[in-house]
């Protein structure tokens, strides 16, 4: 993949990266060089645990996402769940 340096300094993640890693705006990166490389690395933080809420319909328990927890694809679910026995 490859993305341009603006007249500004600013590079734009490519879409997939930011998808992958779960990137949001405002989202803080760590920036190093090695050797001839720029490194840009996520920081991580306080993840945010998604809390338990009742479902209008069915009164049933359910888990609630917080606000501006990424979204999943279903190729990412089916990835998380091929781990599991």
């Amino acid at each position: 993949m490859k993305t341009t340096l603006s007249s500004k300094g600013q590079v734009v993640l490519p879409s997939a990266v930011r998808r992958k890693l779960g990137l949001l705006p405002g989202a803080t990166l760590e920036v190093s060089l090695e050797a001839d490389r720029i490194v840009l690395a996520p920081v991580c933080e306080t993840p945010r645990l998604p809390t338990l809420g009742l479902d209008r319909k069915t009164g049933l328990p359910v888990l609630k996402a917080r606000p501006r927890t990424p979204l999943l694809t279903s190729r990412q679910v089916s990835e998380l769940l091929s781990d599991f026995p």
